[in-house]
């Protein structure tokens, strides 16, 4: 008889809390799980870890949706908010005081000071001395008066927690180095170890994949997981993201908020395709979409040291796409931006077009909008440009060509790049004196694509307008 063993159904999680923005590194923890998910034909899911009522705000909670829904990072459950789940953790908890893996700590605020500074003050690392465990054979104080208690987990006080991490390789823990944590406070709300553990059994997660601040929280979870009999997943803990002066990354410092780069004109899958380079690799493939990554992406290639930011190596990725993203889309993105200068981009050429001419020229979609605005309004000339490019003579030169262009019935880059090098000479100059003469009258600016087709898109009554007006 033959015997089948079923594949298990790939789970990940993504599980930030709603205290601050969603940041970058939180947005690589849920590239890297939402990509194994979808490389294991697995589920996806979003839980939002609320139990920090003093600090968690629906402002944030918004944050976090918007974020992941502006990278494109779907998730296929949730999501799930752990505050509407306290039900279930008051009776995992009674579960746990019934099995004698859990007991009530009636020590006050004022005693576990006490308790600490006498510790450090025998140069012992501080923790809960255990008054209130009980243990056979053992006299615990008398119940004190008017004190709600809280109640910890019964931590075992020997042997080892060992676990193979899929990034970091083996990693053990002596149960002995570990307190006996608070899973309930006194007001009876649940903490955050605890809900991890009965949410990641509850919604059977099969991976965790997150990153390494949370090693030292690893040990805890599986020793509540083991006295709850509940099946452990494989943990992966990612390094942390440092600026480029070898820092972790911090607001203060450094642009770390996923809506600092998209208000900074960086495109969500630049920005992921970047993310999912820091601490993984294909060979010296740098630039992919989404759906190269999750055929490529492997948790075993995921090194375990930090990586460092680079703004530079970002935009030169974001340059890529959007050289090759739609005009059409881009058109969309840099519309807002344009308005926001004052400019109607319905008042001049498609702006699909001018993106089209654009989009080899700059790194970010503000430089691209800035890039737009003299096809739609002049801009002012620097002196130094007039001084340099409009000496004595070139303004009726440009006069001259003016009408040779008012003369044209083809108004087009073709049509219009023909008259220059007959006009040039008959006016014994070179090219330059003519095309940079016309960028600045017609542009405000030097720095322009090809003259021919930048007159071409503008029109040409705009064109001679900018020209007679100069």
């Amino acid at each position: 008889m033959a015997f089948y063993t079923l594949p298990i159904m790939i789970r990940t999680r993504f599980a930030p809390s709603p205290t601050g923005f969603l940041h970058i590194g939180g947005v690589r923890t849920a590239l890297f799980s939402w990509a194994y998910a979808r490389k294991n034909n697995g589920t996806f899911v979003l839980r939002i870890e609320d139990t920090d009522l003093e600090r968690s705000t629906p402002e944030s909670v918004k944050a976090i949706l918007d974020g992941m829904n502006w990278v494109g990072l779907a998730h296929d459950e949730g999501p799930f908010y752990q505050t509407r789940r306290f039900d279930r953790y008051k009776e995992v908890i009674a579960t746990l005081l019934d099995s004698g893996h859990a007991y009530y700590c009636y020590s006050s605020k004022e005693e576990l000071d006490a308790m600490r500074a006498e510790q450090e003050a025998r140069g012992e690392k501080p923790r809960y001395d255990r008054r209130w465990r009980p243990e056979p054979g053992k006299t615990l104080p008398a119940v004190p008066e008017g004190v709600t208690p809280v109640v910890r987990f019964r931590t075992p006080l020997d042997g080892t927690v060992a676990w193979d991490d899929a990034v970091k390789g083996r990693i053990e823990i002596r149960n002995e180095e570990l307190d006996d944590l608070i899973i309930a406070r006194g007001d009876g709300s649940p903490t955050y170890n605890f809900c991890v553990v009965v949410d990641d059994w509850d919604m059977r997660i099969t991976h965790v994949i997150r990153g390494d601040d949370h090693v030292n929280n690893t040990p805890r979870q599986i020793n509540i997981l083991k006295a709850l009999g509940a099946p452990l997943p494989v943990y992966g803990h990612l390094p942390m993201i440092l600026n480029a002066d070898g820092q972790k990354m911090s607001k203060r410092r450094d642009a770390v908020s996923v809506v600092d780069y998209a208000d900074q004109g960086i495109l969500p899958e630049a920005l992921l395709n970047y993310l999912a380079r820091l601490g993984w690799g294909h060979g010296d493939d740098e630039f992919f979409d989404m759906t190269q990554f999750v055929e490529w992406f492997e948790l075993s290639d995921v090194s375990p040291s930090p990586s460092r930011f680079n703004r530079e190596k970002l935009l030169w990725l974001n340059a890529l796409h959007i050289k090759a993203a739609d005009p059409a889309r881009l058109a969309g993105l840099i519309s807002p931006r344009l308005a926001a200068a004052g400019i109607d981009p319905s008042s001049g050429p498609a702006l699909s077009d001018v993106v089209t001419l654009l989009r080899d020229r700059v790194q970010d979609l503000n430089a691209l909008a800035d890039e737009a605005d003299y096809f739609y309004r002049k801009r002012q000339p620097s002196a130094e440009d007039v001084a340099k490019h409009l000496p004595d003579g070139a303004k009726e030169r440009m006069e001259r060509f003016a009408a040779q262009l008012a003369a044209l019935d083809d108004w087009s880059a073709e049509a219009i790049h023909g008259l220059f090098k007959p006009f040039c000479a008959e006016e014994g100059v070179k090219m330059g004196q003519l095309g940079m003469p016309l960028r600045v009258l017609v542009c405000g600016t030097t720095q322009t694509p090809s003259v021919d087709a930048v007159l071409a898109l503008i029109g040409k009554d705009e064109v001679l307008r900018r020209l007679h007006a100069a």
